[in-house]
């Protein structure tokens, strides 16, 4: 599994093309020619980024659920609405298509960041704001998500 670091700043052109960063294509190098799977976030108004093995790991857990059951279907649709397959050109460049960048609201300025083993490409505005948003509750958030005692004692 492939850890990814950093948040990078990058401008797209009129065509949504941008340069990857040169630290997350040196990231992304052992796994470039396998191709990548750009679809819009559950949570966020961003896009997510998820290389092929990874796509087809989350794939194989979605494929367990039970399709007939509405819930599960429904999530399915809804999940891989939009998706596309995506390659990072020689240049360094990706392309994001253009229905996708209307739904991120992806204007000029993108902002590129690590999501442990995916890449969230924002709008560089929007990104800022989400940060900003959240800064009061992170703390609170952290020590729910991180701070569990289970299994840990003091001597």
């Amino acid at each position: 599994m492939i850890n990814f670091i950093g948040t990078y700043d990058c401008k797209a052109d009129s065509k949504g093309r941008f340069m990857m960063p040169a630290a997350i294509k040196k990231q992304l190098a052992p796994i470039m020619q396998e191709g990548f799977v750009i679809k819009r976030a559950v949570f966020q108004s961003c896009l997510e980024l998820y290389p092929m093995k990874e796509w087809n790991e989350l794939m194989g857990r979605m494929n367990k659920l039970n399709r007939f059951n509405k819930k599960n279907n429904d999530f399915i649709r809804r999940f891989t609405a939009g998706v596309k397959t995506v390659e990072v050109d020689s240049n360094g460049r990706l392309l994001i298509p253009r229905d996708l960048i209307s739904v991120a609201g992806i204007t000029k300025d993108v902002t590129v960041s690590s999501a442990i083993n995916i890449i969230e490409i924002w709008d560089k505005q929007k990104y800022e704001e989400a940060i900003d948003d959240a800064t009061d509750d992170f703390a609170d958030l952290a020590e729910e998500v991180m701070g569990s005692d289970a299994g840990e004692s003091i001597s």
